[in-house]
């Protein structure tokens, strides 16, 4: 099954770069006579607002390079913590606009667990708050969300999403 998807997202992958370098090929072949009218399919697809259909966007470019630029983040990964009965996510500021989503007060994070579909929200503490960083953004720092792991569903090697309003991250390992 594994490395079905690791095909598939393979040949996603080549489909889009191969199109990029037709297009591009056919952008310098047209030479002066192309207007600002007629973009190539990769430029739109890094031109969709942060609300569109993000799996577009996914399989044309790198996820790295995917979250840094919709999203305004570089994800460090997720790890457990608290012998395996939390689980800590990592994310590193690059926009601080962009990545105001994830410190929303309004939206709840949810870590899902791909293999069982269970969701894991942030414990709140009764003297401390929700256990994630709510503080204005700081372009190059990095900010983490922790999430309960009762019975620890969750183990290293499992496959999640994180949620936290329009904010999805798909397909990370938990190390």
């Amino acid at each position: 099954m594994r490395n079905e998807k690791t095909r598939h997202w393979c040949s996603k992958a080549l489909v889009g770069l191969l199109a990029g370098l037709l297009a591009s090929a056919a952008a310098a072949d047209e030479g002066p006579r192309r207007t600002a009218a007629q973009p190539t399919r990769i430029a739109s697809a890094r031109r969709l607002p942060a609300g569109k259909d993000h799996a577009a966007v996914h399989s044309m470019v790198r996820p790295a390079v995917y979250y840094r630029r919709t999203w305004g983040i570089d994800i460090v990964g997720v790890r457990p913590v608290a012998s395996g009965l939390m689980l800590r996510f990592d994310y590193r500021v690059v926009d601080p606009t962009l990545a105001a989503v994830l410190t929303d007060r309004q939206s709840k994070p949810y870590l899902i667990d791909q293999a069982s579909r269970t969701a894991l929200a942030v414990p709140a503490m009764e003297n401390v708050g929700e256990l994630r960083q709510i503080a204005p953004l700081e372009a190059g720092r990095t900010y983490f969300m922790i999430f309960g792991n009762p019975g620890r569903v969750v183990k290293r090697g499992s496959r999640v999403t994180i949620m936290v309003g329009n904010f999805r991250a798909e397909e990370l390992v938990v190390q």
